[in-house]
């Protein structure tokens, strides 16, 4: 039997992710910390993907989400979301983990924090969507991916419209929302997708070559 399909943690009702090759330690303690550990790698990831931008008009594309649904891909729904959740919490703390290399409490006040809301949710899609094999195929993974990368944009419009045009006063319409919030990012989002749908499957092969070769 290969390494994969002994691996400790599939369930009935879903598949393996990436992480879950990893042989779980028999003890709860020791699984929890492997857990742990796997969350706080992953918030690393995006807090490091977070500072890296590629210059493309009309808005620059960063890493940040290409890091959000890798990470949630790799984890899984749960430990993805809680990872982001780490990340999310830890740039409150004042650690500079959001892009620009900022941190603080102060964020809560951006525009632009709404999308940090919704990265836990597009972590736990992107999760939800590998733990049923979605991520295997680079087709099926392009489509659940860019699902994911659809839900910031549920948080992050109306936080943005909430910061505008109650706390600031301004009055930004509908349309000039989707203008600033929406629209600028969408060949990036698709970018993105289609590159952890590389990345994602990718890994996969490695991983089934590797288990291969032990046979």
């Amino acid at each position: 039997m290969s390494s994969i399909a002994a691996a400790p943690t599939a369930s009935a009702g879903t598949r393996r992710v990436l992480a879950d090759v990893i042989a779980r330690p028999s003890s709860r303690a020791r699984a929890f910390a492997l857990d742990a550990g796997l969350v706080i790698a992953g918030a690393t990831i995006v807090a490091l993907l977070a500072q890296v931008e590629i210059p493309l008009w009309p808005v620059p594309i960063t890493g940040q989400t290409l890091g959000v649904i890798v990470v949630g891909a790799a984890l899984g729904a749960w430990r993805g979301a809680a990872a982001l959740t780490t990340y999310m919490l830890v740039g409150l703390a004042g650690l500079p983990v959001f892009a620009g290399f900022t941190g603080t409490v102060a964020a809560v006040g951006k525009p632009s924090f709404g999308f940090v809301i919704g990265f836990i949710f597009s972590a736990f899609v992107a999760g939800w969507f590998a733990e049923r094999a979605w991520d295997r195929r680079p087709g099926l993974a392009f489509l659940g991916f860019a699902a994911a990368s659809v839900v910031p944009f549920l948080f992050g419009i109306p936080y943005m419209a909430f910061i505008l045009n109650v706390v600031m006063g301004l009055d930004y319409s509908f349309g000039e929302l989707l203008a600033v919030g929406l629209l600028p990012f969408i060949l990036g989002g698709l970018i993105k997708a289609a590159l952890a749908a590389a990345i994602i499957p990718g890994a996969w092969a490695l991983v089934r070559k590797a288990d291969q070769s032990k046979n």
